[in-house]
């Protein structure tokens, strides 16, 4: 009986330690943060249905001065070391745009590039962001960029689609999934060189992740990393890839985890089975 007094006790102090202090301590570590908007509701609604034919025209005539569409044979009129070197990053290839970013977020984005990605603070009249805004365009004209993109879509690997996305300023060495951009240029662009992204499922979470790609500035305030505007499949996709590069053993440690337990509890019952029969012998 005594034992098992002392076995309550302890039972009730782990308790308050594990549901009461280090939920505590968690939500002092882990501020919580509002969940990832795919909806991207500051940003107002996509326009709507437009002219793909004419929106390839649109793109050829604004667009490839700096972007290629690879898919549909555009190639950007310059390369992409020099693009690297003008702008700090390399300008991404739109194949894929219709499925990356969300219609919302494209929309706001051709309008006015810097306040769609959240980055406003690091420029002003002196510093001025590399793309222009294409604000003086009608809603008719926003719409057939948004069609042409959308009418060109493929379906692409998670590896694919995280190069495109994270991949012009991040590398993921543990993949040999190195960034195309210069490094001088790029930490002058950025403030800092972007991490390598190998391990980063690791070190940050899957859930911290999901909320800081949809909106970097509500985990890290002032961060030089851009709101990217992905769709909630696209960016799952993302870190679906990290995952496989930075925690491939996740299956496999899960199942043995729950062994582990398995082995814990039937031990357990023998070590007690043990001493009540040792101590029946002693009385």
């Amino acid at each position: 009986m005594r034992e098992l007094k002392i076995l309550v006790v302890v039972l009730f102090f782990t308790a308050v330690v594990y549901w009461g202090v280090e939920p505590f301590a968690h939500s002092q570590m882990h501020p919580h943060v509002a969940p990832a908007d795919f909806t991207f509701k500051d940003l107002g609604h996509a326009v709507g249905k437009g002219d793909f034919i004419k929106g390839e025209e649109l793109v050829q005539a604004n667009c490839v001065a700096c972007h290629s569409v690879k898919s549909v044979g555009i190639q950007s009129a310059m390369s992409e070391s020099d693009a690297s070197l003008a702008y700090g990053v390399v300008p991404p290839d739109l194949s894929n745009a219709g499925l990356l970013y969300d219609p919302a977020f494209l929309n706001a984005f051709l309008k006015n590039p810097a306040k769609a990605m959240l980055v406003e603070h690091k420029f002003d009249q002196t510093r001025t962001f590399p793309m222009p805004s294409y604000d003086w365009m009608s809603e008719d004209e926003l719409a057939s960029i948004l069609a042409f993109f959308h009418s060109i879509v493929k379906p692409v690997s998670d590896k694919a689609l995280y190069e495109e996305a994270c991949g012009r300023c991040h590398d993921m060495k543990y993949d040999k999934t190195m960034s195309h951009s210069d490094k001088a240029a790029l930490t002058a662009y950025m403030g800092t060189l972007p991490p390598d992204l190998s391990i980063m499922i690791r070190a940050k979470s899957d859930e911290y992740l999901s909320t800081f790609i949809n909106n970097p500035q509500k985990q890290l305030a002032g961060t030089s990393m851009p709101r990217v505007g992905l769709t909630e499949k696209a960016q799952n996709q993302v870190i679906s890839y990290m995952e496989k590069v930075g925690d491939r053993k996740k299956a496999e440690r899960e199942d043995l985890g729950y062994k582990l337990i398995a082995y814990m509890v039937l031990f357990t019952l023998l070590a007690f089975a043990w001493k009540v029969k040792i101590w029946r012998e002693v009385h």
